[in-house]
Parts: C-alpha cells; structure tokens; sequence
C-alpha cells in the first residue's frame, strides 16, 4: 500500500479540524473519516497485478541521437486503471519523462511513449516498469514492479560520416565516372578508346591499334575486390583522453570512414579490436551488411588498461588476410610500444601485407610546444617539443620499414585516413 500527497491534505485538514474543535471526539471522528477514505480508495484501486507492461522501438540508437520507446500497458482486471508509470532506465540512457499518469479502461491498453538520448556508447538495458494503481479519489493505492525486457544499442556517433561525401566525389573522379570525365589511374584495365591530344602516348595499345586501323589506348581504373582489414588496439594506450574523447573512440570514427568509403570503392572490409585477447571480430561480412556489423562490434568496445600483445594482432591478421590487402593498425606511435612490440613482428606482416599505422596526436601538443609566456610554459614547451621529436622519430622509423604513417588530431584523422586510402587506390598500390 502507498499513500498519496493528497492523504498527506486530507491529514492536515484533519488536524486542523481538531485544532478547531479540541475535543477527542473531534479527534476519534476524524481518524475514522480519513481510515475509511483511504481503505475504500485502496479497495476501488484496480489491482496491479492484473496488469502487463511490454516495450517495443527502437533496438540501435547513435551516441548523441534520440530513440523511441513504447511501454503499452495493459489492463486485465475488472476495474478501470488510474496509474503513475515509471518507466525505469538508467541514468545515461537519457530517459524521458521520468513518470506519466494514465488511466485505462478495463480490458484496454494504452500506450506511453519514452524517448533515450544515451550518454554513453555500449548496450543499454531497460530496468522495471514501476507502478503505482490508485484509487478515484487518489488518496491511496497499490504499487507493483513489472518486468518488460528490452534492450537499446547505443552505436558510436560517426560524427566524420561528414566527410563522406567528398570523398566518394574523389573516389569517383577516380573512377571515371565525374563529370569531367577524368580517368581512373589504378591498374585494372578498363577500356580502349580512341587517342586524343594530351594522351600519354604510353597507353597507346599497339596490337589493337594495329588491327583496328586507329590508335588506341587504354583506360584504367581502380582496383576493386581488394581487401581492407582494419586493427583497432583496444589496449591502454587508446584509453587517453584527447579533446573530451578517448583514443579509442577517435579511431573508431575514423576506421567507420574508411570502412564506408571502402565499401563504396568496391573493396573487401574485416576488422579486428584487440589488446591482450581479440575483442571483437568482423570477417566474411557482404558488401550490404559490413558497416552495420563493424557498427554493432564497436558499440561495445571499451579501452582496457593493459599492454597490448601485438604478437597476438599479427597472428591473427596473418591468419584472416591470406591474400594481400591494406593492413590498417590503428594505434598509439609509443615509442616503447612500436620498438618492443611492434617491430619484432612487423617484417611477417610486410612481406605480405601494405601496411598503413593510423594514430591519434594530440592538439595541446602543438599549444604547448608554442608557449613561452613563464618559466612553467617554457618547461611545459620543452616537455611537449620533444614528445613531437619521439613520435616523429618512430614515423621515420616506420617508414624505413615500408609502412605509411598517419598522425593527424581526432578531427583531422577520419579525412587524412581517407585520402592516403585514396592515394593508394589511386596508384594501384593495395
């Protein structure tokens, strides 16, 4: 049984009542005039246990989008429904409103409607459905938990999905299918057409210009069916905060831009998290279905607090990529990381493999580096001048090994991942 604000009215004009009048009589009649309200509110409450709750709506939501819940409640009994709601989702989830007030007819349902704005990434589950039958003159009434599964999946923001559509513009030029009519440098062979002014006259197709009676060239376009397997390193490293964001979500961002535009170009894409174990895997997926699965897995990734095992990474790549494709490792340039971790097994993956290290720098570097206004900016330049020096050591070092480096901000990472992607479709290099 629960009582209401309103008995807590009726009691205080009761008071009053016997603070007028003073006599015990005044007090026993009032005791049972309010006794007898609330019991037959409570009796003329419908029961709550002949009450159902369901959710339905939506099951995947992005970080910082709004979703749509609907709990309908149904009421079995014989008696109508006047009931609060709670529907109960955690803090994070953003839920709203806290509670409504419905009134449902006997054999009737009704539904309310909730919606989720998460704060967090990851599976959000919803808690009971709390509520409170009372009676018509909402003095009392009966309070009851409802059980009514659902579960929302808060998906990463993809906020450089932005980018998109400039890149697919490239892609296109790249292709041979813009406007301008620019042909695509890859190394798949594309066509014959006839020479014109400004050819390079190392197109010319000699055999075919020789049995057509006309000079030729070829076209080329680029490749397709190539793969792209993606590395993200889940390990403690990608755990810093740059910008309010963690590394590990900065990379997610951009490895969901590369994914798209590589889909789009034609390409083959598999992803791996790791750190110590696999975390999550993506392989096999269609053309139609990757995004969305690559997606779903990284929803639920979260940085873990120890050293990466890249021998483990390698392994693992080795084994999905038999063929040869871009290798995408998308992890912190630490030195310490990359010289003891890193390059023992980087020769297995070069030598069969392009490799490509994508890593999110840090924008206060460059501030700081800048300053020079007191004793503590001029240390704090020096501290951020050589951690500039180290990064750019161990991209030197990278290089010397054949593997393309791409450092850039959290906000410059998803377009330059892009374009250098682009480039080596562009040069027939995956």
């Amino acid at each position: 049984m629960i009582l209401t604000g309103r008995a807590a009215l009726a009691a205080a004009a009761a008071a009053i009542a016997v603070a007028i009048f003073g006599t015990p009589l005044a007090v026993l009649a009032c005791g049972i005039v309010l006794a007898a309200l609330v019991v037959a509110d409570l009796t003329l409450a419908a029961s709550p246990r002949r009450v159902t709750a369901t959710r339905s709506g939506d099951a995947k939501v992005r970080l910082g989008e709004t979703g749509t819940i609907s709990l309908a409640i149904a009421n079995l009994g014989r008696r109508r429904l006047r009931a609060q709601v709670r529907d109960g989702w955690r803090p994070s989830a953003g839920a709203a409103p806290a509670r409504s007030f419905t009134s449902v007819p006997a054999g009737l349902s009704v539904t309310l409607t909730t919606t989720l704005t998460p704060a967090r990434r990851g599976d959000v589950t919803a808690g009971y459905v709390t509520l409170r039958s009372l009676g018509p003159l909402g003095l009392a009434g009966r309070q009851r938990n409802l059980t009514a599964p659902w579960t929302v999946r808060v998906l990463p923001p993809f906020l450089s999905r932005k980018h998109l559509p400039a890149k697919l513009s490239r892609l296109r030029e790249l292709d041979g299918q813009y406007r301008s009519l620019i042909r695509g440098q890859g190394s798949e062979f594309d066509s014959l057409r006839p020479y014109v002014l400004g050819d390079d006259v190392r197109s010319i197709d000699w055999r075919s210009s020789a049995r057509r009676g006309d000079v030729l060239v070829r076209t080329w376009r680029p490749e397709r069916n190539r793969r792209v397997l993606i590395v993200l390193d889940t390990g403690r490293g990608s755990a810093g905060r740059i910008g309010g964001i963690t590394r590990l979500d900065a990379s997610m961002d951009a490895a969901l831009l590369l994914a798209a535009l590589a889909v789009q170009a034609g390409d083959h894409v598999d992803l791996i998290a790791a750190d110590r174990r696999i975390r999550a895997m993506v392989t096999g997926e269609g053309r139609n279905t990757v995004l969305a699965a690559i997606t779903s897995e990284l929803a639920l990734l979260e940085p873990e607090l120890t050293e990466p095992d890249l021998t483990l990474v390698t392994a693992t790549a080795l084994s999905i990529a038999r063929q040869r494709c871009l290798v995408v490792l998308m992890t912190d340039l630490n030195p310490a990381s990359i010289e003891h971790g890193l390059l023992p097994n980087l020769r297995s993956l070069t030598g069969r493999h392009h490799v490509l290290i994508a890593a999110v720098a840090d924008p206060r570097l460059a501030e700081m580096a800048a300053g020079r206004g007191s004793v503590a900016a001029i240390f704090d330049a020096a501290a951020a001048i050589r951690a500039q020096g180290a990064r750019a050591e161990v991209s030197a070092l990278l290089k010397r090994h054949n593997v393309d480096v791409v450092d850039a901000t959290p906000q410059e990472l998803p377009p330059a991942l892009a374009d250098a992607y682009l480039t080596m479709k562009a040069a027939g290099r995956l």
